[in-house]
């Protein structure tokens, strides 16, 4: 594998490290669902709702986001999200007009939290981006459009005892005839899977953000005001080390070297943006892959870096 290369040619400790948890995350593997029976059962549905739609969900890279979502020519963009193997069941319930989603939310809340379950990620209304994006593209659930002013989600995970990981999605939309609906999905995931915040195995590395460039003199970088704002804060922390790792799709009349070199000026001009808005020069990593690493992630090809932030 060419991480595996880097790995060796390395001459430093600190490099060393920075490959070996760069490479864990760039590269996660999976294995075979676990056998044993199912420690945790789907929550309890919300008395005040009907069930309309049991999906069964078995997929070896389900699309779980952990951060708001939004479209870009067409593409999911999430600055935390996740293809995992799980295996599970999504249902969709509308709510009894005597009742309101917010109600049901609080519902399902409760139940996580006796459980143990920890929240990795939540939002309301338009801060979790376009119900139709999440509708249709996330959850392929067309009846889910609705306001975007009146829409949340949470996704919340726990450990069993015998290890076992298990998710669970909660997301409410009021439509615009003021139906409600709530749309559960309850995943185990696969030994083996990294899960963003769910754990201890991967706590200190943070990320990654995906930021789109164009350019070639000088360089457009597609993020988002609140991706820089929290790359800045995990940065101010003691020890922290901010890894940019550069990609490049190789173009038709493009050779290896043309192409990693694009991808490296592009990844240089980030590290100057980070610089001037507060990530020093010295806390930063960059490493540069170009159209070497491909990543079956539809949100992960193209012209990009990938920012990473690993505490100490």
């Amino acid at each position: 594998m060419l991480l595996e290369t880097f790995l060796t040619m390395s001459d430093t400790l600190p490099k060393f490290f920075i490959f070996r948890l760069v490479g864990a995350v760039l590269l996660i593997g999976s294995s075979a669902f676990a056998s044993a029976a199912l420690p945790e059962a789907i929550p309890k549905a919300f008395p005040q709702s009907t069930l309309e739609v049991t999906k069964p969900i078995n997929s070896l890279g389900h699309l779980v986001l952990f951060s708001p979502v939004r479209e870009v020519n067409n593409e999911i963009r999430s600055e935390t999200m996740a293809r995992l193997p799980v295996s599970g069941e999504g249902r969709l319930y509308q709510i009894s007009r005597d009742s309101n989603r917010r109600e049901a939310r609080d519902h399902y809340l409760s139940l996580l939290r006796e459980r143990g379950a920890q929240v990795l990620f939540e939002c309301s209304g338009i801060r979790c981006g376009r119900s139709n994006v999440w509708a249709n593209q996330v959850f392929d659930q067309s009846v889910l459009y609705g306001r975007d002013a009146t829409q949340d989600y949470l996704v919340a995970g726990v450990v069993a005892e015998d290890g076992s990981r298990w998710l669970t999605s909660v997301y409410t939309v009021t439509r615009g005839n003021l139906r409600e609906y709530v749309w559960v999905e309850h995943l185990q995931v696969a030994a083996g899977a990294s899960v963003p915040g769910l754990g201890t195995a991967n706590d200190r590395v943070v990320g990654p953000v995906i930021v789109p460039w164009q350019g070639g003199v000088t360089y457009q970088f597609d993020w988002q005001a609140t991706d820089r704002r929290k790359i800045n804060e995990l940065a101010r922390s003691e020890g922290a080390t901010v890894v940019l790792v550069g990609y490049s799709a190789l173009g038709a009349n493009e050779s290896l070297e043309e192409s990693i070199n694009r991808a490296r000026k592009a990844t240089e001009s980030l590290s100057e943006v980070l610089t001037k808005t507060g990530v020093s020069r010295q806390q930063q990593e960059l490493l540069v892959v170009g159209p070497s690493v491909v990543i079956s992630d539809p949100a992960r090809e193209g012209d990009r870096v990938e920012v990473m932030v690993i505490k100490r």
